[in-house]
């Protein structure tokens, strides 16, 4: 058969279409959006650095994804900093498939991060919905959680 045995109708051309749309959108959003994700991604930072001696960026300084702050808590565990914050802030100790897993992370491995840091290590990201209000409480309760369950 020379129509691969599609039959008329059988593409679904008004989310051909849509989607076409959206890839448009995203295109001309791009700019824009990852500017404000960097600027919220390093005010997150900058205020957790600011009050947390010992806390270390995992990853290059700039050379990383706008939306994303990969850092290590001294004095604690990831998984129990985020246990107490839970009510606080939505964060991960890394991808999805590897959260419920206290090894030390391949990516943080390779990078020579060692067990002890990679205990404390957290993932934060911000989405183009987060405001600048957001931030504050989320890395103000990070850093309340921290000063509690830290043993420095």
């Amino acid at each position: 058969m020379a129509d691969a045995g599609l039959r008329p109708g059988t593409e679904n051309v008004p989310a051909i279409v849509g989607f076409g749309v959206a890839a448009r959108l995203a295109r001309e959003r791009l700019p824009q959006a990852t500017r404000h994700l960097r600027e919220l991604r390093d005010q997150l930072h900058a205020l957790l650095i600011e009050a947390i001696p010992g806390l270390i960026l995992n990853g290059h300084p700039d050379q990383r994804l706008p939306n994303t702050l990969h850092v290590s808590f001294p004095g604690t565990s990831g998984r129990g900093l985020l246990d107490q914050a839970s009510q606080i802030v939505a964060a991960s100790l890394g991808s999805a498939c590897h959260s419920e897993h206290d090894a030390v992370s391949g990516v943080l491995a390779a990078i020579g991060v060692d067990s002890v840091r990679a205990a404390g290590a957290v993932w934060l990201s911000v989405g183009t919905m987060t405001t600048l209000d957001e931030v504050n409480r989320a890395a103000n309760g990070l850093i309340e959680t921290w000063r509690t369950v830290a043993s420095l």
